[in-house]
């Protein structure tokens, strides 16, 4: 592959973000890019995939990443731009592979309610802090949320104030008896080491103090985990169901209580919306295939790139990735900047972030699908890589709710429309 990438130059403030950046483009370049064609076939038993993924998020460090420094992290999560550092991050990953991406991903999202400011959950923080402190080993958080009955039902918090959850949590003294089933968390399938389960303590109600939000170490009693699901993509990404039956954590395993459990998932919900930046990431590579595709076949005598029709659809391909980073990066830089644009569990932000998901989402798998045009039956070969990311996009483009929950939550907010 031709090194050539105008888009991997540094395009934000992070003072950390170059050096980051070339750790990461080096581990994709060495490390998975040479091997992602094994992962379809890995998709169950992850030897190749779980290798890759130790090698940046152990070795590498980043699983200690949003912790405070008092635990050993890198306290990420009381910088000023924690959401652009992931961004980036993300983007270079997901470069090379959406699934790691996601997984990597999935090991940060469940921490967020205990570990980024303005609400850091100090006692938490010190209990799980120690499992991911490893250099030698990958630990895997889950986020476990969907359930079979009402699949992302359970992310359209300001509609449904969680009547729709049927994963309980009762109080038994000083410890909550935990009960349900969850379909698909990312980081399952015998993964996770850590879930962060949305629970009710109320079953039916729509009061937001009855949605509870509590940890649960994988190990406990009552855990089970299913086997993972084969998808269309996303092989590196682990899916799966979790059952839990009178599974008892401490009481105080739950994030923050009534209230503040539903106010900080919400900033979870927005959080998610950096989910653009896979998405980027994604046509990064496909761009640089293009261009080795489009430098070396020839029409006529002449390499593909440089007649009109085809230098047409390439320059459409260069438009929307440099409109939907900038369009990411400004996503992130609004839920960086909770003081000036609002905190990031407003009923605004998250209608924004949805938004800007839905637009970058959509896009690049427009655009990928205008690469594989271009390259005819070469698009859809294995060998060029092009058809395995138009899969990966596809489940980015339906996680979350998929499409659907985004135009919802956008209107809802952006048109005042009462009954969506």
């Amino acid at each position: 592959m031709i090194k050539r990438n105008p888009f991997s130059k540094k395009i934000t403030s992070s003072p950390v973000e170059p050096y980051v950046r070339k750790i990461v483009r080096d581990w994709a370049d060495n490390v998975v890019i040479p091997k992602r064609r094994l992962y379809d076939e890995d998709w169950a038993e992850h030897v190749i995939i779980e290798r890759a993924i130790t090698s940046l998020i152990a070795e590498k460090g980043f699983q200690k990443a949003l912790f405070p420094a008092e635990f050993g992290g890198w306290n990420l999560g009381q910088s000023d731009y924690p959401a652009t550092f992931a961004g980036w991050l993300l983007e270079e990953v997901s470069r090379a592979d959406a699934g790691i991406c996601m997984s990597l991903v999935l090991c940060f999202w469940p921490l967020v309610m205990i570990t980024v400011k303005p609400h850091v959950n100090r006692r938490l923080c010190a209990e799980f802090a120690p499992l991911f402190l490893t250099d030698k080993e990958s630990r895997f958080a889950a986020l476990a949320m969907t359930e079979p009955q009402g699949g992302c039902d359970i992310e359209n918090v300001d509609l449904l104030h969680g009547k729709t959850i049927k994963t309980t949590a009762v109080l038994d003294g000083d410890e909550w008896v935990i009960n349900g089933h969850k379909l698909w968390p990312s980081n399952t399938g015998g993964l996770a080491d850590l879930m962060g389960v949305v629970c009710t303590t109320n079953p039916g109600s729509d009061n937001d103090d009855d949605i509870a939000y509590i940890y649960v170490p994988s190990h406990l009693d009552g855990v089970t985990q299913g086997k993972p699901y084969e998808k269309a993509g996303m092989a590196a990404d682990k899916n799966s169901d979790i059952w839990f039956e009178d599974v008892r954590v401490p009481s105080w395993y739950r994030a923050w209580g009534p209230g503040l459990d539903a106010l900080y998932f919400r900033e979870v919900m927005a959080l998610g919306g950096l989910a653009c930046q896979v998405c980027t990431g994604v046509m990064m590579n496909v761009y640089e295939i293009l261009y080795d595709f489009c430098s070396e076949k020839t029409l006529n005598g002449r390499p593909l790139k440089e007649h009109d029709a085809i230098a047409a659809e390439l320059s459409e391909i260069v438009a929307a990735i440099e409109v939907c980073r900038a369009t990411a990066f400004r996503l992130a830089a609004i839920l960086d900047r909770p003081d000036r644009y609002g905190q990031r569990w407003s009923p605004e932000i998250i209608a924004k972030a949805r938004a800007n998901k839905m637009f970058v989402a959509d896009r690049c798998m427009e655009e990928c699908e205008r690469a594989m045009n271009i390259m005819g039956t070469y698009g859809a070969d294995r060998e060029w890589d092009v058809e395995k990311h138009w899969r990966d996009l596809k489940i980015v483009q339906l996680f979350e709710g998929g499409k659907q929950l985004c135009q919802m939550e956008s209107a809802r907010h952006f048109f005042d429309c009462a009954t969506l």
